[in-house]
C-alpha cells in the first residue's frame, strides 16, 4: 500500500524535527513496515517550466517547429514537434540530464543537447506520458504537449514544486496490516502517529442529513451479511474533471483518476480506509435492497465481465435486478455513465469472509474487497459519509441532497478486556506505571478503568479495532508494549536448566533422508504449493477419494490439497524437461487425507490424517529406463544406512496406479508396505506432459520408518589377503529374478568362507540372446581370511556358485 506524506499532514501535523527515516523507523517498531520511502519530485528532477515566446518554422522539417522558451531568466531555442504548441504557453522542459521516455515508452532516457535536423536544440518540451504524467494529462492525440498555463507557475520553477508534487511516498508491506483493518487509509495511518508522538488528530465534522424530497428506502435482507448500509441519493451533478489536488493525491498512491464523482468515492476509500461506490440514480429502479443472489442470476460488472452468480453471494440490488456485486464491484449498467446527474451514494458494511469467498470466486480481488476482507467496522461510515458529503459541496455548486437513508439494524458494541497489571507486568517483564498505561492507551483511542484497587483495569476498546482485532488480554499488552517501544525493554536471561540432553529421533531421520537425497545422491529438493491442479490429478489417480477440497481455493482448478507428493512432482518435471534431458528431483512434506484424525496437542481437536512422506524422481532419456530404475532402487537401498533407520527390503504386493505394469515394487519394512518404487506409466506420463523422457519414483512414507537409536555400522578390518573379482555371466529364463539369484548364491554358508560379496553387474536382451531368455552378469567377492588364494581354488569357488545358481533357478554358463 502506498500513502501520501502531503495527505497525512492534513489530519496529523507532524513537525519538522521528526525525520523521515525517524518516522518509518518508528513506524515499523511499532505499527507496520515500510518497505521504502521515496522522495516523489526526485523524479522530476531537472524538469522546469517553461514559457514559450516564440514559434518559428523549422527550416529543415515541416512537422517540427523551433520554440523560442523562456526557462527562468533565459530563453532557449528547442526543437519540439507538439501539435498544439501556441505562443504563451507554459510546458514541461526537461532540461539536459534529466530522465525522461521517448513518446512514453521503453527505457528512461537521459536527455543531452543534440542538433535536430541540423538545428541545435537545448532539452526537450514534454508530453505528458514521457514524465510518468499521463493519468494526470491525459491526451488522444499523438505528439500532444502538457499544457501547465492554468498552474500559473513562473518561468524556470521546478516542475515538482509548480504541480506541487514535492511528497513523499510510504511504501508498506500490505502483510504487516493484514490484522489492522483501521490502517487501510491515510487517516488510519495519521492517527497511529498522533499516538506515537502524542500529536493532536484532526476530527470530521459529523455530517447532518436535512430532510428530503424523495424518499426511497434501504432494506437489507440479510443483516449477518451486511451490517450496515447508508444510501444517499444526490441531484445536480455533473460527469466533470475533479481538482487536481484530488486528482494528484489519487494518482501519487497508485490508481487512476476518472471523473469527479468517481474520484470522490475512490479519495475517501483511500483517506478513510472506506470503500464507497455512487450508482447512476435515473438507472436505479425503485429501492435499495442488499439481498442473497439466485442462482445462475446475471450480472455484468463495470470491468465487462458477465457472473454468473450463486447464493452464496451478496449483491445489491433495485426493484427489477441486481446492480452490484457487494463489496467487491458495481454493475455496468447503473454505475456512473457519462450523462450522469444524479447518484446514489453507497456507504456500507459487510462480512468479511463472505465478501472474501465472493471476491476469490469469481476472481475479483479489487481494491474495496480487500479492505472489506479485512474486517471493517460500521462506524467508519459516519466519517466516510462526512467527507464524501463534503467534497461533492465544493465539487458541485449546484449539488442538492434528494434522499438520505441509514439502514443500521445491530450497532457495533465496543469490545471490552479485563487485565491484571500484575499479569501485564509479568507478560512484559517490566511493571510500567499505572498512569502511564492508561496515557498511552488512550492516546490510541481505549478508555481505560482502573478496578480492584487499582490492581486490574478494564479496557473499553475503540470501534475501529472492536471487529476481531483486540479481544484478549494480550493484544492490550501487545498495545502497551508497542507503544511504549520494543526497544526500550532491556534484555534479560533466561533462568533454565537441562538435566538431560533432547533426542528428536523422528526429527533426525527426516532431515537425515532429505541430505542424503541432496548431497550423497545428487537429487535437487522442490517445493510445492499443497493444493494441486486436477489435470494431474486426473493423470494419476483413477478418482478423488480419499482427497480433500479447500472451500476457498487459489483457483476453480486447484481445489484439492495434495494426499500425495507426486503431482507437484510430476509438475515439477514437465515444467523442467523444457530446459533439461536429466535431472533428479524429490520433496519432503505433509500430504493430507480424508479421515477424523486427534491432534497430538489438544484432543479435542479433529484433523484431517496429516503424514510426512517423501517422493523422488529420477528423469532420463526414455531408452535408459532400467537404468534409472536401478538407479532409484540403489537409492533406497542404501538410505537405512544413512538415515540410520531400520533395513528396507522389496517386494511385489500392490502396485501403485501410477506405475508401469511389470517394473514396480512395494517397499517394506517390518513386514509392512512403507512405499512403493516404480517406472511411471506410459499412460500417466502422457497425462502430465512427460513426453519422449522415461521416469523412475519412489514414495516413502516417513512417519512409517522408524529411527534406530545409533548407527548400525561395524567395523571391518582391511583385507590382509589379495581378494579377487569374478564376473559370472549366466544364460537364463526371462521370468528370474535378481533377488532369486542372489538367494541362490548367498543361502548356503561357504564352507571355507571364501565368497566375500556379491553385486549385479548387468543384464542383457538382444539379438545374441535367443527368445525367452537374458543374460545376467553377476561379480563375486572371493578371497581368504588366512592365505593368497591360487587361481584353482579361485576357479572351485566360482564353479560351486554356478552350480547352485543352476541348481535354483536353471541357466547356463553364457561364454
Amino acid at each position: 500500500m502506498k500513502l501520501s506524506l502531503d495527505w497525512i499532514k492534513d489530519y496529523v501535523k507532524i513537525p519538522d524535527s521528526i525525520e523521515m527515516s525517524r518516522l518509518a523507523y518508528d513506524l515499523t517498531m511499532s505499527t507496520v513496515e515500510v518497505e521504502n520511502v521515496a522522495d516523489l519530485g526526485a523524479q522530476f528532477s531537472g524538469m522546469v517550466v517553461g514559457e514559450i515566446k516564440e514559434i518559428l518554422p523549422h527550416p529543415n522539417a515541416d512537422r517540427l517547429r523551433l520554440c523560442e522558451t523562456d526557462i527562468g531568466g533565459e530563453t532557449k531555442e528547442i526543437v519540439c514537434g507538439g501539435t498544439n504548441l501556441a505562443a504563451g504557453m507554459k510546458v514541461a522542459v526537461a532540461k539536459p540530464g534529466a530522465t525522461v521516455k521517448w513518446h512514453g515508452a521503453g527505457d528512461p532516457v537521459v536527455i543531452k543537447n543534440a542538433k535536430v535536423r541540423g538545428i541545435e536544440s537545448y532539452g526537450m518540451i514534454c508530453a505528458s506520458s514521457e514524465i510518468g504524467l499521463f493519468d494526470l494529462f491525459p491526451f488522444t492525440e499523438e505528439a500532444t504537449i502538457v499544457d501547465l498555463s492554468a498552474f500559473g507557475a513562473r518561468p524556470g520553477a521546478p516542475l515538482s514544486e509548480a504541480l506541487e508534487l514535492d511528497d513523499v511516498i510510504l511504501e508498506i508491506d500490505n502483510r504487516s496490516l493484514t490484522n489492522r483493518p483501521d490502517l487501510w487509509g491515510h487517516y488510519g495511518i495519521a492517527r497511529e502517529i498522533s499516538a506515537l508522538y502524542d500529536l493532536p488528530l484532526a476530527e470530521f465534522t459529523p455530517y447532518a442529513p436535512q430532510p428530503c424530497d424523495r424518499s426511497f428506502t434501504v432494506q437489507i435482507d440479510d443483516p449477518s451479511r451486511c451490517f450496515r448500509y447508508i444510501g444517499v441519493e444526490i441531484g445536480g451533478l455533473s460527469v466533470k474533471q475533479s481538482p487536481f489536488k484530488v486528482r494528484s493525491r489519487i494518482w501519487r498512491v497508485g490508481m487512476r483518476p476518472i471523473n469527479a464523482i468517481v474520484d470522490i468515492t475512490n479519495y475517501v476509500m483511500l483517506a478513510v480506509g472506506q470503500p464507497t461506490h455512487a450508482f447512476d440514480s435515473d438507472n436505479i429502479k425503485g429501492h435499495i435492497t442488499v439481498r442473497r443472489a439466485r442462482d445462475a442470476e446475471k450480472l455484468l460488472l463495470l470491468n465487462g465481465r458477465e457472473l454468473s452468480l450463486s447464493r452464496e453471494d451478496l449483491v445489491i440490488a433495485d426493484d427489477e435486478a441486481s446492480v452490484g456485486l457487494a463489496g467487491v464491484m458495481g454493475g455496468a449498467k447503473d454505475s456512473v455513465l457519462p450523462t450522469t446527474d444524479r447518484v446514489i451514494l453507497e456507504i456500507a458494511d459487510f462480512e468479511a469472509i463472505s465478501i472474501r469467498r465472493t471476491a476469490a470466486r469469481h476472481e475479483a480481488r479489487t481494491e474495496a474487497a480487500i479492505r472489506y476482507e479485512k474486517g471493517l467496522d460500521p462506524e467508519r461510515g459516519d466519517i466516510a459519509l462526512s467527507l464524501s458529503m463534503k467534497m461533492f459541496a465544493e465539487f458541485f455548486s449546484g449539488m442538492k441532497v434528494t434522499g438520505f437513508r441509514d439502514n443500521y439494524p445491530n450497532k457495533l458494541e465496543r469490545a471490552s478486556v479485563d487485565v491484571s497489571l500484575d499479569w501485564l507486568a509479568s507478560r512484559l517483564g517490566k511493571r510500567i506505571e499505572s498512569p502511564d498505561i492508561e496515557k498511552m492507551l488512550t492516546r490510541l483511542g481505549f478508555a481505560v478503568t482502573f478496578t480492584n484497587g487499582g490492581k486490574d483495569m478494564r479496557v473499553a476498546v475503540p470501534t475501529w479495532r472492536s471487529t476481531g482485532d483486540v479481544s484478549l488480554p494480550d493484544d492490550i499488552m501487545e498495545e502497551v508494549a508497542r507503544l511504549y517501544g520494543f526497544e526500550n525493554f532491556e534484555a534479560a536471561p533466561i533462568a533454565t536448566s537441562f538435566t538431560s540432553a533432547i533426542n528428536q529421533r523422528e526429527i533426525d531421520m527426516d532431515r537425515g533422508i532429505r541430505e542424503y537425497l541432496a548431497f550423497r545422491c545428487g537429487m535437487q529438493e522442490i517445493f510445492s504449493y499443497p493444493w494441486v491442479r486436477g489435470e494431474y490429478l486426473d493423470a494419476i489417480f483413477p478418482n478423488r477419494e480419499g482427497m480433500l477440497s479447500i472451500s476457498a481455493p487459489p483457483s476453480p482448478d486447484e481445489k484439492y490439497i495434495r494426499s500425495s507428493l507426486l503431482p507437484g512432482l510430476l509438475k515439477s518435471v514437465s515444467e523442467n524437461l523444457r530446459f533439461f534431458g536429466e535431472f533428479a528431483l524429490f520433496e519432503s512434506a505433509q500430504v493430507f487425507k480424508d479421515g477424523d484424525y486427534s491432534s497430538p496437542y489438544d484432543k479435542r481437536e479433529f484433523l484431517p490424517c496429516q503424514r510426512r512422506n517423501a517422493c523422488g524422481v529420477i528423469v532420463g532419456a526414455s531408452g535408459e529406463a532400467g537404468v534409472l530404475f536401478r538407479r532409484a532402487k540403489g537409492i533406497i537401498e542404501w538410505l537405512p544406512r544413512y538415515a540410520h533407520i531400520e533395513s528396507l527390503t522389496f517386494a511385489q504386493r500392490e502396485k501403485p496406479v501410477w506405475a508401469d505394469a511389470v517394473v514396480w515394487l512395494n517397499i517394506i519394512s517390518n513386514d509392512a508396505a512403507v512405499g512403493s518404487l516404480a517406472l511411471l506409466s506410459k499412460k500417466t506420463a502422457l497425462g502430465c506432459g512427460i513426453k519422449n523422457s522415461a521416469a523412475a519414483v519412489f514414495e516413502l512414507d516417513i512417519d512409517a520408518l522408524k529411527p534406530l537409536p545409533s548407527r548400525t555400522n561395524k567395523f571391518e578390518h582391511l583385507p590382509e589377503y589379495p581378494r579377487t573379482e569374478y564376473d559370472i555371466s549366466m544364460l537364463l529364463d526371462a521370468s528370474v529374478k535378481w533377488e532369486d539369484v542372489y538367494k541362490a548364491v548367498t543361502s548356503k554358508k561357504d564352507p571355507e568362507n571364501l565368497i566375500r560379496g556379491v553385486s549385479f553387474i548387468d543384464e542383457y536382451r538382444g539379438s545374441q540372446i535367443p527368445e525367452g531368455k537374458k543374460s545376467l552378469t553377476l561379480r563375486l567377492i572371493i578371497g581368504s581370511l588366512t592365505k593368497t588364494l591360487t587361481s584353482a581354488e579361485i576357479e572351485s569357488c566360482a564353479g560351486t556358485v554356478i552350480k547352485r545358481i543352476k541348481k535354483a533357478v536353471g541357466g547356463e554358463l553364457r561364454n
